[in-house]
């Protein structure tokens, strides 16, 4: 019986989709073990589980614990999506930062909300480490929590062994730009590569032409398109971004301090938030139709992790996009640094791809990106909190917006609004 572990299962919305993808599957025989650190949403979580296993005829065994080592205990595979903090630490990561005048539109992934979204999510990192090496070592931990590669960066630091990082952005970033250039989807060869929600497209073809041609075409036919930063950073970089303009604005020093660039490209300042509050009503809408017994809905995600399952337990060979660390894989960022790249999934395992280089000005941009995760990482690995702060004074959209003393100042009130999340090294301010 293949067993599989969900960290944070009271994400029920995501946990959801992972399931109905997984029972969709011919997987053998399974155990869904679920845990999180809320009775109310674990108990919920389960009850979506037993439904979704109904309606897709499946007979999995299910358990729910609080106990976190109980569900990682002789786990083949963990699902991570732990969301340290909730609703009121995301809300805080966005309301001090814009109180000194720093815009943010999603704040997970760089920038002073995706430095301090790191800081609170790694003591839980650490301990979930402890336990896998503990009671489940040969386990595969499939992790989806953000800031993704300051995460996977972490992990790999603690000397965690089987981990890989899934993020859905480049399959959906080649599903719209295959729409956008009237290619199926199906027919589409592409290479991407790059860090984590800054990925670039390396190779987007059909039978050996080259679809960027299609792309110009379309883009010089509908104006509309250039007031998306996407497709403003592929016109002047050449290649183009793997994550939403939303997420793109956000690791670049050119578009959120400039309100005439946030008028032209429609930013939306604090969308996270509004994400936030669907989440939670799509929760109380599940709890409610599970209570009242009525239908629902439950859409499959076409995410990875089922997929690397699957092809792991079965030996069906498949390629996905992966965060693993950068051991010769791209040539021209920095040894060690998380990199996301396709990836070979089988019964052996998760095999990456080497790359080679990347384009020199996409390299330069993401080595930017990856100089703030070292420095989040290493403030956490040395309990340095000076490097906590210097990893934010070198965030490419913060230093554009606010002069070194203010960062300094913004880092140490985010210290005292989340210090009950971090390490003790951590949680001093420093004048």
């Amino acid at each position: 019986m293949t067993k599989i572990a969900f960290i944070g299962a009271g994400s029920v919305v995501f946990t959801q989709g992972l399931l109905a993808d997984l029972f969709g599957l011919d997987l053998g025989p399974l155990h869904i073990a679920l845990h999180d650190i809320d009775p109310e949403r674990l108990d919920t979580a389960a009850a979506a589980a037993a439904y979704i296993a109904r309606e897709h005829r499946s007979t999995p065994r299910i358990t729910a614990d609080l106990d976190r080592r109980a569900a990682l205990a002789d786990a083949d595979f963990v699902i991570n999506i732990v969301q340290v903090g909730m609703n009121a630490a995301t809300r805080l990561d966005f309301e001090i930062p814009a109180r000194y005048g720093i815009r943010q539109t999603i704040g997970d992934t760089l920038g002073v909300g995706g430095v301090f979204r790191a800081l609170r999510t790694f003591p839980v990192l650490r301990g979930l480490a402890l336990d896998i090496a503990d009671v489940c070592p040969e386990a595969w931990l499939l992790n989806y929590t953000n800031p993704m590669v300051m995460n996977i960066w972490y992990l790999k630091a603690l000397g965690v062994r089987n981990v890989v990082g899934l993020c859905h952005s480049v399959y959906w970033t080649m599903q719209g730009l295959s729409e956008l250039v009237g290619v199926p989807y199906d027919d589409v060869t592409y290479l991407a590569a790059g860090v984590n929600h800054q990925s670039w497209v390396l190779r987007f073809e059909r039978a050996g032409e080259n679809l960027y041609d299609r792309l110009d075409a379309a883009i010089a036919a509908d104006p509309e398109l250039l007031r998306r930063v996407r497709v403003d950073m592929y016109r002047r970089l050449g290649f183009y971004p793997t994550e939403t303009s939303e997420h793109s604005s956000e690791y670049v020093p050119w578009y959120l301090h400039h309100p005439s660039e946030v008028e032209r490209l429609r930013l939306p300042i604090g969308a996270y938030l509004e994400i936030v509050a669907d989440n939670l009503a799509s929760y109380e809408r599940t709890r409610s139709a599970l209570k009242s017994g009525e239908p629902m809905m439950v859409e499959p995600t076409m995410e990875y992790a089922p997929q690397i399952i699957h092809s792991i337990v079965t030996g069906t060979p498949r390629t996905v996009y992966g965060n693993v660390p950068n051991n010769g894989l791209i040539s021209n960022l920095q040894s060690g640094a998380v990199v996301e790249v396709p990836c070979l999934v089988d019964a052996s395992g998760v095999r990456p791809t080497a790359i080679g280089a990347l384009p020199a000005q996409c390299a330069a941009l993401n080595r930017s990106y990856l100089n703030v995760a070292e420095l989040a990482v290493q403030a956490a690995i040395d309990e340095d909190p000076r490097a906590l702060r210097q990893a934010v004074m070198v965030d490419p959209a913060t230093a554009a917006a606010l002069p070194v003393e203010q960062i300094w100042e913004l880092c140490n009130d985010l210290v005292i609004a989340h210090r009950n999340y971090l390490d003790p090294s951590l949680r001093a301010a420093l004048r």
